[in-house]
């Protein structure tokens, strides 16, 4: 059973189809209840910083998820979901981010081209033997749809990295924790392949 957090922004329904698409059984939590009965986590995000991170800690899911990635249970990051892993956010200013791993999230540094960026761009692998790899290439496109990204201070965290400007991480990882700046279930054969490398891990 895989927990998906719903926060009340953005459109989740495509992402609990690609999840059942790969084989995953969903449940929706909103508050940290929702976290008993699951044996995986998805946190997918659409919308502000800001108002996202303030979500988590109004529900209980800022320590819940907190928690469970201390246990080192599995864990995706979509997005938001991403860029909340990290210390410190300074999109329409600074705000708190869940500081599991050491870095901040600042805007895209792409002088001369479009922001948000949006459309399908490659991941390089950094990483190749990360678990959500398997079966994908190196150098598959993704879709992507934001103005900001990640600059951890770990770089071995860092598994692949895309190039918009600058090259900045689109997907980390330790131990059982994953997370991703693109949108796999937007990213057709691709994204599921990845979801369901996740679906299949050992809980």
């Amino acid at each position: 059973m895989i927990g998906m957090v719903d926060y009340g922004m953005g459109n989740l329904r495509s992402v609990e189809k690609a999840l059942e698409k790969a084989g995953g059984r969903v449940k929706r939590l909103s508050d940290a209840r929702g976290l008993s009965g699951i044996d995986r986590l998805v946190v997918p995000g659409q919308g502000a910083f800001r108002d996202f991170v303030a979500h988590l800690e109004s529900s209980g899911l800022r320590e819940g998820i907190l928690a469970w990635l201390n246990a080192d249970r599995p864990f995706l990051g979509i997005c938001l979901g991403q860029q909340a892993l990290f210390e410190t956010s300074f999109e329409n200013g600074e705000h708190r981010g869940l500081a599991y791993f050491r870095g901040t999230v600042d805007r895209l540094d792409a002088t001369g081209l479009k922001i948000p960026q949006i459309g399908w761009n490659p991941v390089r692998f950094a990483r190749p033997d990360c678990p959500l790899f398997a079966g994908i290439a190196d150098g598959t496109h993704f879709y992507f749809d934001h103005s900001f990204c990640a600059h951890p201070e770990e770089t071995d965290i860092i598994a692949g990295t895309t190039e918009y400007g600058e090259i900045f991480a689109s997907v980390v990882w330790r131990h059982n924790c994953f997370a991703v700046q693109f949108h796999p279930e937007k990213s057709q054969r691709a994204g599921i392949q990845m979801l369901t490398n996740f679906v299949s891990l050992p809980s």
